[in-house]
């Protein structure tokens, strides 16, 4: 019997629709089985890593057990998908071969090596090969099986320490930051060896912002020929004496050139998620390009490379959209020639492209959203650089401007996300006097260093060898689900001040990125063969030992507490409308299934009064003569903002 692994169920039913032509649907243990009976072949998908690294249940109570236990432990393996490694322990005895056809990368090849270690339980002897692959069309899949390889244990081994060390890390840190403020259950504070050194990132840019003091700056303006030319002071007196002396002004240098903008590189991930990012999450879009990849639809979404391979037939790949609705920009590039972009070469996989045409009917709003991105950055790509006429005129005195307008669209005809800017100027002759037709003051201000946003913060981590391009998304997404951030661009809770000083203050060196990227550099050198995992794991726990003797607990925990303790405060204050009159507590707006006025010492104190459900509800600086406490606006669409004193029952009723 001939059994075939693939990483997810989508995979292994198309797989088996390309390889064979009697495919029946099996199940059991409420796994699906694509099986070939002419072939005796089983396709089977499983759900990524259907086992886990775990410390031992004894070890799982947070109060009692030592940090330091947690280093001397021995990792246990628990499994989470039960349906799938009973089928697979249950077929792995009929079994003659096996082919990993997982996805090809680090963690494909681990998982994959997981599937072989439980099928060997049963069958030590069972052959083994590998298919790698780039796209899930037929061609690349029959390619596969025709050319099987070995399974390459480095690569799975340099996974499998991931998993240990990111365990470790994130395990004993959570732990040690989490006990100290006394924060246990849901409201544990989490820490990891990539997610802490991001998000200091994003706290320290929001430290600069928030420190950052503007100060004026005035442009000096004259107005010639219809355009402005400016000069730059940063006091007002200066440019105004400059503009009372200045009536006409002499042409000293005029520049006119034809410049061509470089076209974008071809997708890798952190390319595709930096762009994708500006209207969709990178998590949800690293979602639907995965999906479209096992549908068939775009290449392999997980690679480094930005160098299309000369095995890829690009004209072949730019003709299938001359009959689809990108059929113009197909014509396009076939007139003018194709001259792909380069970028960073590597030899994983081919940067991400389209593998197959789509109508908008296949796919749904999100799935059309991103496919055609990547095939408008395909083409484009592809597509001739951008042609700009380039203006810069200098007068006397200092005053400069420049223009540009686009001459040819060339890529830009087809990849349309950003708009380009144009600002035409005449021409101008050196040494020609021009009369001064306007003068004025523009006073401005510097502005703070702007925030991240996802896409950014994904390109700025790749930069610092934090995370991989299959994990930083994941990172982010971390991040906000433990409100640590929010909005895009990013900003940090005050939770996320309070974690971050904390650890600068008593443990900075987990906030850095100095060991994360180090540790990803060992990873590589152990799916390189130069580098022992044993070593690469020992080198963890020493580095976390060392952690632990040097920090101090009781410091942590109390900086923790104070920031917690200035956030509640914070966050009380917004909602906060005076005094309670049975018990003296805070009144407080808050939200059950309807918005209420409470008291803060709730339940022993159990005030309350309702509040309008309809609008928006805002705390103004106005206080009550009669109650003392902030005067409530309510401001609802299409009617009159009312103000009204929450305990004042007349005004209740009015509202």
């Amino acid at each position: 019997m001939w059994l075939i692994v693939a990483e997810k169920d989508k995979s292994a039913r198309r797989i088996a629709g390309i390889l064979f032509k009697d495919v029946r649907v099996l199940r059991r243990n409420g796994v699906k089985i694509y099986f070939s009976p002419s072939n005796d072949a089983f396709v089977l998908g499983l759900k990524g890593h259907i086992v886990e690294y775990d410390f031992p249940d004894e070890l799982n109570d947070w109060r009692k057990t030592k940090l330091e236990d947690l280093l001397r432990a021995r990792f246990v393996i628990k499994v989470r998908e039960r349906g799938i490694v009973k089928t697979l322990l249950e077929i792995a005895r009929d079994v003659d071969k096996v082919t990993i056809a997982t996805d090809y990368d680090r963690e494909g090849e681990f998982i994959g090596l997981t599937a072989l270690k439980i099928l060997r339980k049963v069958n030590p002897n069972l052959k083994v090969e590998r298919v790698v692959f780039s796209a899930l069309t037929p061609k690349d899949i029959r390619d596969a099986f025709e050319n099987p390889r070995d399974l390459d244990f480095n690569l799975a081994k340099s996974a499998e320490v991931r998993h240990k060390v990111d365990l470790l890390w994130g395990a004993i840190l959570t732990r040690l930051l989490s006990i100290s403020a006394n924060r246990f259950g849901k409201d544990f504070l989490s820490v990891g060896r990539v997610q802490s050194p991001t998000l200091r990132l994003i706290v320290e840019r929001e430290n600069q912002i928030r420190s950052f003091k503007s100060r004026y700056y005035y442009n000096a303006l004259i107005k010639v020929r219809g355009i402005y030319a400016k000069k730059r002071f940063d006091d007002e007196k200066s440019a105004r004496s400059l503009l009372d002396s200045v009536d006409n002004v002499k042409v000293l240098k005029f520049e006119k050139e034809i410049v061509e903008e470089r076209k974008p590189i071809p997708f890798n991930t952190t390319e595709f998620l930096k762009e994708a990012s500006s209207f969709m999450k990178p998590d949800k879009a690293m979602q639907i390009a995965e999906n479209l990849y096992m549908d068939g639809y775009v290449s392999y979404p997980r690679t480094d490379n930005t160098v299309y391979p000369p095995t890829l037939n690009l004209k072949g790949l730019v003709e299938m959209f001359l009959k689809s609705e990108f059929k113009g920009y197909a014509e396009f590039v076939l007139r003018h020639g194709m001259d792909p972009s380069r970028g960073k070469e590597t030899k994983d996989h081919p940067p991400i492209h389209p593998t197959a045409v789509a109508s908008r009917d296949e796919l749904n709003k999100d799935e059309w959203l991103i496919y055609e991105l990547i095939v408008k950055r395909f083409l484009a790509t592809l597509a001739p650089k951008a042609k700009w006429e380039v203006k810069r005129v200098e007068f006397e005195h200092g005053f400069r401007v420049s223009g540009k307008v686009l001459l040819f669209k060339g890529w830009r005809f087809i990849y349309d996300y950003s708009k380009p800017e144009e600002s035409d100027i005449p021409d101008f002759k050196v040494g020609e006097v021009l009369i001064v037709e306007e003068k004025k003051i523009k006073k401005e201000k510097t502005k703070p260093p702007s925030r991240y946003t996802t896409g950014r913060l994904i390109k700025v981590m790749e930069s610092l060898g934090l995370g991989t391009k299959s994990t930083r998304h994941e990172i982010i997404k971390k991040l906000y689900d433990r409100r640590y951030i929010h909005g895009n661009p990013i900003k940090p809770t005050n939770l996320a001040f309070s974690v971050i000083n904390a650890l600068k203050d008593c443990v900075e060196v987990v906030t850095l990125p100095d060991m994360t990227a180090k540790l990803e550099e060992d990873m590589n050198a152990i799916a390189e063969g130069k580098m022992s995992d044993r070593d690469v794991l020992r080198e963890s726990v020493r580095f976390l030992s060392k952690v632990l003797r040097g920090v101090d607990m009781e410091r942590l925990g109390e900086i923790v507490r104070e920031g917690i303790e200035r956030d509640k405060i914070e966050e009380m204050e917004k909602v906060r409308v005076g005094v309670c009159p049975e018990c003296g507590g805070f009144l407080l707006i808050k939200r059950a299934k309807k918005r209420f006025l409470g008291c803060s010492n709730y339940p022993n104190c159990k005030f309350s009064l309702p509040l309008p459900q309809r609008g928006t509800l805002k705390i103004t600086s106005k206080v009550c003569e009669r109650h003392g406490v902030k005067v409530l606006r309510i401001v609802e669409k299409g009617k009159k903002r009312r103000e009204f004193c929450p305990l004042c029952l007349q005004h209740l009723r009015n509202v």
